[in-house]
């Protein structure tokens, strides 16, 4: 690995502006890429310099590996963080990047093809002695072998595609006969998704816990696991909420899975940050089985650095740069407990359709254990084109109780005027029992979003507060440009009595 001083952060978004912010702190130059859609966008406006590629559709603009290394090229950029999403997991893009002579912040091009294709994930997987979701190794060769595996193991089963991820090209079957239909879309929708429709078929375990582990592995061997997320949370099998510790791992199950995921990195040869993902069978016999890796930053790698101490974006970038891990496992632990909430314009009562459109007020949380991971702003223009995620929700607490509390206040705090958000659906999750009590599984979204919803705010009361918010900066304004206006206590403007002074 060769030094550099200058990134280009092939993505767009809170994650560029989190990858920003990491080279900021590190020293490093941050080279921006946007399309038009983008062109006064957060990361655009943070990074030290900023490069066109292409106009809004991302197939056209951020998808494009010619255009992102000819800003690269343009920029005297010496590296490339892909973040997530987009081309962060495509192994052909990280060997573009190595053929141009740029340090792509990640794994090597060929562990990404090995880890990303799933039935060659889970080869390695049995290699490295790590138990795999009872399922197929190898691709199915039509419907007929489908149907066949799926009688052999036992329906319910599930159609999962071989180059997938992200909930697409995947089919729950619980008859043999659906088999062959349930085939065909898998296959047409892995097919435009990742230009693979090859699938495998899968188990399906009765209402499991999703829990990941974070690793990070340097080039000269060393590699070490930041324990676990839950990531039970999911809607159409899409994370929504994640939380560490996990409230479902005993201290023996959670070491388990950690030398489980570090033995499969060391396996695949790995380097940089990345997830191994598994499914524990709560409702069958507790066991972890590995389900994927990701070999790329998370989503929810805040809720991480938040309980143990570290900044994973920071560590990626030395790892690249070829330092060795700073720490080994014994320097680790957990302490606290941390929750994200994955905030995005979609409006939940109506199916959660994306709200896309002016930002026209924002007022984020703050206070003791918040974070807020964001990407937007006041005015910002939602586009169309794009995944809605408009920011990353965090509160930490010495123990989960006092996260929960932490992100109730946090939540109530968060308004957001101009578009649907999700924000009134987390206050749904937080009130569910099952969440409080720790004792939930993938369905828990599903049971949620079968209950009624408390009615949103009626559209007189919403009027009246951007009214309000309207009055206000009408009368900051006439004060700026009237001394004598500036003189008189907005509390008297208002009609309001003011304050004595008399420290009562």
């Amino acid at each position: 690995m060769k030094p550099f001083k200058k990134v280009l952060i092939a993505n767009r978004g809170e994650i560029a502006v989190r990858v920003v912010r990491a080279c900021r702190d590190l020293g490093l130059r941050s080279v921006a890429i946007y399309s038009e859609a983008d062109r006064a966008a957060l990361h655009v406006a943070l990074a030290d310099e900023a490069w066109p590629v292409g106009p809004a559709p991302s197939r056209e603009s951020y998808l494009r590996v010619d255009a992102v290394l000819e800003a690269a090229r343009r920029a005297g950029a010496e590296a490339v963080h892909p973040g997530y999403g987009f081309l962060a997991e495509n192994a052909g893009f990280a060997a573009a990047c190595e053929r141009a002579g740029l340090v792509f912040v990640g794994p090597r091009s060929e562990t990404i093809a090995a880890l990303g294709e799933k039935t060659t994930a889970r080869r390695l997987a049995v290699d490295a002695g790590v138990p795999v979701v009872p399922g197929t190794l190898q691709p199915v060769s039509g419907p007929a072998a489908a149907r066949a595996e799926a009688e052999r193991l036992g329906l319910p089963v599930m159609l999962k595609a071989a180059a997938g991820g992200g909930g697409k090209g995947l089919r729950l079957v619980s008859r043999s006969e659906d088999v062959a239909a349930a085939c065909e879309r898998a296959a047409s929708e892995a097919l435009s998704a990742f230009g693979d429709g090859s699938l495998y078929v899968e188990k399906a375990l009765e209402r499991p816990r999703h829990v990941e582990i974070q690793i990070l592995a340097d080039s000269s061997g060393g590699v070490v696991h930041l324990f676990e997320r839950e990531c039970s949370v999911q809607r159409r099998h899409q994370k929504v909420l994640e939380e560490t510790p996990s409230p479902a791992l005993t201290p023996e199950l959670r070491q388990r899975m950690g030398e489980r995921a570090v033995a499969l990195a060391r396996r695949a040869g790995y380097r940089g940050a990345g997830t191994m993902e598994f499914l524990v069978d709560v409702a069958g016999d507790g066991r972890p089985y590995f389900l994927e890796a990701n070999t790329r930053l998370q989503v929810e790698h805040p809720i991480t650095e938040m309980v143990v101490g570290v900044d994973i974006v920071q560590l990626q970038l030395r790892i690249a740069q070829g330092e060795p891990l700073p720490f080994a496992q014994g320097d680790l632990a957990q302490r606290g407990h941390a929750i994200e909430c994955r905030v995005y314009a979609e409006d939940p009562d109506a199916g959660f359709l994306p709200s896309p459109g002016r930002i026209a007020g924002l007022r984020t949380p703050a206070g003791p254990g918040i974070r807020d991971d964001s990407g937007v702003f006041e005015g910002w223009e939602v586009p169309v084109h794009y995944d809605s995620l408009l920011s990353k929700l965090v509160a930490f607490g010495a123990d989960r109780a006092q996260a929960i509390a932490r992100l109730r206040r946090a939540l109530r705090e968060y308004k957001v005027l101009g578009i649907r958000t999700t924000l009134p659906f987390f206050q749904r999750v937080l009130d569910h029992p099952d969440f409080l009590s720790g004792r939930y599984d993938t369905g828990l979204v599903s049971r949620i979003l079968a209950q009624p919803s408390s009615p949103a705010p009626p559209l007189e009361e919403i009027a009246a507060v951007a009214a309000a918010v309207r009055a206000y900066a009408q009368r900051r304004r006439r004060a700026a440009a009237s001394p004598a206006a500036a003189a008189v206590s907005p509390w008297r403007a208002s009609g309001l009595r003011e304050a004595t002074g008399s420290g009562r």
